[in-house]
């Protein structure tokens, strides 16, 4: 199976200015989530940035890169940019593996691919994982998911869902027995015609309340295929805290 990986890495991150760029462990951060993206299966791996500073140095280390525009609001309008600049075909497949993972590991670029090929009724792929405390359930940062028997995504919503009304409208501090609940984890696997007709469509009412791009998709009728990850999705990214953390396992050889 081919498909080809791009890397969005926006150099005007509003926590971390400059995120792409930051050393870690002798090489910045942008080299590391290539080379792992490099370990997959994938036919090409693309890094896609609006800056020229991360441009010469993603081509100092051998990356293919292409140039987007500043002005995309979202990182899949930037994809299709870059899909089309690439002129693949409609039923191509490409992942977008986030420039700020470092840890992701390869097999589940993998399996996000694969599983699109597989799954023909879908336009989308993505992964979960299993969430095993209230706590993260009610965190609006944790994005949850529930899906259909075949794997398909129903929803996906910062609030908890399922809402087990029963339990917790006593206590809200426990997991209810016998109910499972996802996490969402942000990688997805789309096929090059999904990403034609995304830019095409104006902003959902579902996704502006909830801030999630896929329902946009899926208010659209595009049918997301949802599987658990094969293997542990380590964090990415976002603050200076979580960039001193990922610099302690790599730095420790850990990683």
């Amino acid at each position: 199976m081919s498909y080809t990986v791009i890397i969005p890495a926006r150099y005007a991150s509003s926590r971390l200015p400059g995120k792409p760029l930051m050393d870690i462990a002798g090489m910045p951060m942008i080299q590391h989530v290539w080379l792992r993206a490099s370990q997959s299966g994938a036919e090409r791996v693309v890094i896609a940035t609006e800056d020229e500073r991360v441009a010469r140095r993603c081509e100092e280390f051998g990356a293919q890169v292409c140039m987007t525009s500043a002005e995309h609001e979202s990182g899949t309008d930037r994809l299709q940019e870059v899909v089309a600049k690439l002129g693949l075909a409609d039923d191509d497949i490409v992942v977008n593996v986030q420039g700020d993972e470092p840890l992701l590991p390869a097999p589940a670029i993998e399996q996000v691919a694969q599983n699109l090929a597989a799954n023909t009724q879908a336009g989308i792929a993505t992964l979960k994982e299993p969430i095993d405390d209230a706590a993260t359930v009610f965190n609006p940062n944790a994005v949850k998911v529930v899906s259909d028997r075949q794997g398909l995504a129903l929803y996906f919503s910062r609030a908890p869902i399922p809402y087990c009304r029963d339990q917790w409208s006593d206590d809200q501090g426990v997991l209810p027995e016998g109910v499972e609940y996802w996490r969402h984890i942000g990688i997805y696997a789309y096929r090059v015609g999904f990403l034609h007709q995304f830019v095409s469509w104006p902003s959902g009412e579902l996704e502006g309340c909830e801030r999630l791009e896929q329902l946009r998709a899926m208010e659209n009728g595009v049918r997301i295929h949802v599987a658990q990850s094969c293997v542990d999705i380590p964090g990415g990214v976002d603050t200076e805290e979580d960039l001193n953390a990922v610099r302690a396992i790599l730095e420790s050889g850990r990683g």
